[in-house]
């Protein structure tokens, strides 16, 4: 396969082929985001991508997932993406889900039959990095919408048909926000009702402006034990049905997993429990900065 710099892709997508639609990312102005930096974004050539579909056909017998990079690929125009999925449809027959990134803009600026359509083409899943539900916050973070918009554009995929799968970042609103980026996401994702949600937790690399932040001391960082007291209060106010809630990628200190709402109290549990590890209270943890 042919790939330009590094390659970012959702866990749920470790098995699955990835083509790169797109090189880089539409917006890429986060302030806690490092990813893309090295590529100036741009949207591939159709025949381009065909080409890649064709030689990932010669690699693999058997493909059940596909997802398509890098960030932001939903920004293609509507009628390029068509042919990418009815060349897929041709090529792999049996591919089960196609998946995608897909920014709070390059959504809301797809009609609802334009998504339709590309539902009924194979596209099964879309990832939406909403980040938090508070206004003042996505403001801080440079992510280019309010939370208005993150909702109207995570429920345009739920009435699609289309899975919707959402990330929060666990500490982005920092010490002195951390009780409103709980509230305030958690009513965000009561009325997008996401099919599924994956908390990460905050972590910085070197370049990034909220680094800087850090550094120079406008943004602290939550200890591990104020992360999970944040987990807290926010799955406390969720109320989203048939929604599974993982909190597992590597940047978590502990493990969550359930399906919301039935295992919310067992979720709750989890962080109590994971809340008696003792070194979580540690103030010193992120003085490697």
């Amino acid at each position: 396969m042919r790939y330009e710099g590094a390659l970012y892709r959702p866990p749920s997508e470790a098995y699955s082929l990835i083509v790169q639609a797109t090189i880089g990312c539409s917006h890429n102005k986060c302030t806690f985001c490092s990813m893309y930096k090295d590529k100036k974004f741009r949207i591939r050539d159709t025949e381009e991508i065909m080409e890649d579909l064709i030689l990932g056909r010669k690699y693999y017998e058997n493909v059940r997932r596909i997802f398509l990079a890098d960030g932001d690929a939903l920004v293609i125009k509507t009628e390029e993406l068509i042919k990418i999925l009815q060349g897929i449809e041709v090529l792999f027959p049996e591919c089960e889900r196609i998946g995608i990134y897909g920014s709070p803009k390059s959504i809301l600026n797809k009609s609802q039959e334009e998504l339709l359509e590309l539902k009924a083409l194979g596209l099964g899943i879309v990832y939406l990095g909403v980040e938090s539900g508070s206004d003042k916050i996505l403001k801080d973070i440079k992510k280019g919408v309010d939370s208005a918009e993150m909702i109207e554009a995570g429920r345009k995929i739920v009435d699609a048909g289309i899975k919707l799968s959402v990330t929060l970042i666990s500490g982005i609103g920092g010490k002195a926000f951390s009780t409103l980026h709980a509230l305030e996401s958690a009513k965000v994702l009561n009325e997008m009702k996401p099919h599924y949600i994956g908390l990460l937790t905050l972590l910085l690399e070197q370049g990034t402006k909220l680094y800087e932040d850090v550094k120079v001391g406008k943004f602290q960082l939550l200890s591990p034990k104020e992360v999970l007291e944040e987990t807290r209060i926010l799955v406390e106010n969720l109320q989203v049905g048939n929604c599974i809630f993982r909190s597992n990628h590597a940047s978590n200190y502990v493990a969550l997993r359930g399906t919301l709402m039935e295992d919310k109290k067992l979720i709750l549990k989890q962080i109590e429990e994971g809340l008696k590890i003792d070194g979580l209270d540690d103030k010193d943890y992120y003085r490697r900065l």
